[in-house]
């Protein structure tokens, strides 16, 4: 389990993206900043992310487009989003933000703490997750392991009662083989 969680920051200027990234810098996550609505989505084709930020106002196709593609995408649909917006703070645009999906609204000026804190959540449970989805693998790879053996011990126990006079030669080859993963 040594995948890093990542966070996908979204933001038309470039200086609050880099101011983004200094406030997550220290966090265990792994900041990838975009400068537009089209490129988080490409990047949501390629990488998985523990949360995305997003800024509510960008020109050509703002946050809120951006979100409602990104929650109609199986993949991408359970992934935290967190608006980020310098507008003022106009309740509508909020549950405008909510009604396509997002988990939070923040506007500018925000206490970087605060995010940080937000951020932290939303990463400790991806990070939770993937362990969940590892032991449910090695869960999955262990019962078929298991379905294997009781089926060589069937068919061991098969050829014993079949009985001949290589029926126990024949029954421990097959245990023989069980045992070594053959």
């Amino acid at each position: 389990m040594g995948e890093r969680a990542k966070a996908l920051l979204v933001d038309d200027r470039r200086d609050n993206l880099l101011a983004l990234e200094a406030i997550l810098q220290g966090l265990p996550v792994t900041a990838v900043a975009v400068e537009s609505g089209e490129a988080a989505l490409k990047q949501l084709l390629t990488d998985d992310f523990a949360v995305i930020l997003l800024d509510a106002h960008m020109p050509n196709m703002d946050g809120f487009e951006t979100a409602s593609h990104i929650k109609r995408r199986e993949r991408t649909r359970h992934v935290p989003i967190l608006f980020l917006t310098a507008a003022d703070r106009d309740a509508q645009l909020a549950l405008r933000g909510y009604a396509v999906g997002a988990v939070d609204y923040l506007t500018k000026p925000f206490d970087p703490w605060v995010l940080r804190a937000k951020v932290s959540i939303f990463v400790e449970l991806w990070t939770k997750n993937q362990q969940l989805k590892s032991q449910a693998e090695a869960s999955k790879e262990r019962e078929a392991q298991w379905l294997r053996l009781t089926g060589t011990v069937d068919e061991a126990a098969r050829v014993l009662r079949a009985g001949g006079e290589k029926a126990a030669t024949e029954a421990l080859d097959l245990l023989e083989k069980a045992r070594w993963g053959d």
